[in-house]
């Protein structure tokens, strides 16, 4: 597995089950001016998967007011994810999520995003990839660790406040909190006021 943070994403075109449930071509590189927040998953009608799926469909409007997209991606069929989209929550589905589910059932795509476990399913990778194709955020999960949605949006929050500052964001920064120069006297000037 390699690094991709600071690499041009893996462009791929693959089938999708899209919001409004129609089938179609989704081709991450059409996504270019927006922020990618792209998601692995393992299986469609597991039991971890769920709880992120909708978690992240309870923050799209938070997602999409700061620009960025939300994509899923499993080693399920795309009719496998549309039947998971029109199967009631109370019954082991996850209703209409209102992003794309896609279809990576050659395994190429996670394979290309090194998440690819056993040559079976995906890791709970998770992917922010900025307005022009670059990772700039990874993270991996093994299978029974759900992801947290609100980390997702603070990375976003951080990558945004850097683009527009050009200063860094030290640990635990959050939204709305002063950045740090990228400098040595910068960095002695934040510890000096934070570090109590």
């Amino acid at each position: 597995m390699s690094n991709l943070v600071t690499k041009e994403a893996p462009d791929f075109a693959a089938q999708a089950v899209m919001e409004n449930n129609s089938f179609a071509e989704l081709k991450l590189s059409s996504y270019r001016g927006k922020y990618v927040i792209l998601f692995f998953y393992p299986l469609d009608f597991t039991f971890v998967c769920p709880s992120e799926i909708i978690a992240f469909d309870k923050a799209l409007d938070k997602f999409r007011s700061k620009n960025a997209e939300v994509i899923g991606v499993s080693v399920d069929s795309q009719f496998t994810h549309f039947a998971w989209k029109n199967t009631p929550v109370e019954q082991g589905g996850i209703g209409p999520i209102k992003y794309p589910l896609v279809a990576d059932l050659n395994k190429n795509i996670s394979r290309d995003y090194g998440v690819l476990s056993d040559e079976s399913v995906a890791l709970r990778g998770l992917f922010l990839i900025d307005k022009e194709g670059i990772i700039r955020h990874s993270v991996i999960n093994d299978l029974g660790l759900g992801r947290n949605v609100d980390e997702a949006l603070r990375m976003l929050d951080a990558l945004q406040f850097t683009e527009e500052h050009g200063e860094v964001c030290p640990a635990n920064w959050n939204k709305g909190e002063e950045g740090m120069k990228a400098t040595a006297e910068g960095v002695a000037e934040y510890l000096a006021k934070h570090a109590k």
